[in-house]
């Protein structure tokens, strides 16, 4: 084969065919703002309905990433029950983290994504970068999910106070409900039950 044959041949692309690499932008709209739609809406509430949604959003990802990390690290007599149980929450909590998302974008907001923006507005406290103990790690993933709903029932409450159904439905019927959920089948492998009785 010849040189020539290896080399590229750009003369033969339509102009169309060629990506356009390494571009760079300036941002069009700025983290905390928010686009003005037709939905019915206020400005001011569909700001505060954001600035709440991307806290949840933000926790959501952090709780995502948390059970995605102790999936990995179960270990014990329950290890497959509970590697299954995890990784089944996790991808749960992935597609809660798109509905989130999507109600802050319908609003005209913008829904925080960046991993490290995120890191710095979660309330969730970081994790060891080790291994815990399996029943620190389920306490660790029902406190995430406690903080959660606190916020989400008082996110919910005003939201419905404004006017905001559309974000209360979100917070109610996807975030609230699927994060009791959750907790409840974390909190009853925590239960010190025997596996037979002795007496």
């Amino acid at each position: 084969m010849s040189k020539s044959t290896l080399q590229p041949r750009t003369a033969q692309l339509k102009s169309g065919s060629q990506p356009w690499l390494h571009q760079h932008g300036t941002e069009i709209q700025g983290y905390g703002t928010v686009r003005q739609f037709p939905l019915g809406l206020s400005h001011d509430v569909r700001m505060y309905s954001c600035q709440r949604l991307n806290q949840l959003l933000a926790d959501t990802q952090i709780l995502y990433a948390l059970y995605k990390k102790h999936h990995w690290l179960m270990r014990g007599a329950t290890f497959y029950q509970l590697h299954l149980l995890l990784d089944k929450h996790a991808g749960e909590q992935l597609e809660l983290i798109d509905e989130i998302a999507e109600r802050v974008q319908t609003l005209g907001g913008v829904a925080v994504g960046d991993p490290r923006h995120v890191a710095e507005i979660t309330r969730i406290s970081r994790s060891p970068n080790g291994c815990e103990e399996v029943p620190a790690m389920l306490s660790r993933l029902l406190e995430a999910h406690e903080l959660i709903l606190v916020d989400a029932h008082e996110a919910a409450a005003k939201a419905a106070e404004l006017g905001d159904d559309g974000t209360n439905d979100v917070i109610v019927s996807d975030i609230i409900r699927l994060g009791e959920t959750q907790a409840w089948f974390l909190a009853e492998h925590l239960v010190d039950t025997p596996l037979v009785r002795t007496d």
